[in-house]
């Protein structure tokens, strides 16, 4: 019984994150329109401006509803700046998707379409496994550059706790 209820838990948290991209997802879709269409903003400021206060508004329901994790608390810096590294690398993503179908003919608010689709599986597997683990351990484990580059002889490896 104890596997059908992590399975359920699983999947009801995945209907949830999949709600809450919905809504991150209409929020930044009516205001890229609103930006691009309505006050004939260029698409890159119409794409910031309706993604920042998407982000905001999906952080704040990944956080403390998905994946609402207490053992996160002490680590809220550590989430947060995964979070923010994740989504500047989403939005330059997002940016390149809308530039490129937009170059192929079809519009942004087409394209947006194309682009969550993408989105929907990339950011679960990140935010579940790296952004909002469910272990706080995983937050511990640093990778030091300095270990990589240079010889330690006495056995220390690259990646620490701590």
């Amino acid at each position: 019984m104890d596997d059908f209820k992590k399975a359920h838990k699983k999947l009801w948290q995945f209907v949830e994150y999949l709600f809450t991209g919905g809504i991150y997802f209409w929020v930044g879709y009516i205001l890229l329109d609103a930006f691009y269409y309505g006050l004939h903003w260029n698409l890159w400021w119409s794409t910031i401006v309706s993604s920042i206060v998407g982000w905001v508004v999906n952080y704040l329901m990944q956080r403390y509803w998905v994946f609402k994790n207490s053992e996160l608390e002490t680590h809220q810096t550590k989430v947060s700046g995964r979070y923010a590294f994740i989504t500047i690398v989403d939005f330059l993503l997002n940016y390149v998707i809308l530039f490129g179908l937009r170059k192929i003919g079809i519009t942004p608010a087409i394209g947006q379409f194309f682009s969550a689709a993408f989105f929907t599986g990339w950011n679960y597997v990140w935010y579940r496994f790296w952004v909002f683990p469910e272990k706080a351990d995983v937050m511990r484990i640093k990778l030091s550059i300095h270990h990589l580059l240079t010889h330690r002889a006495h056995g220390h490896g690259a990646f620490r706790v701590g």
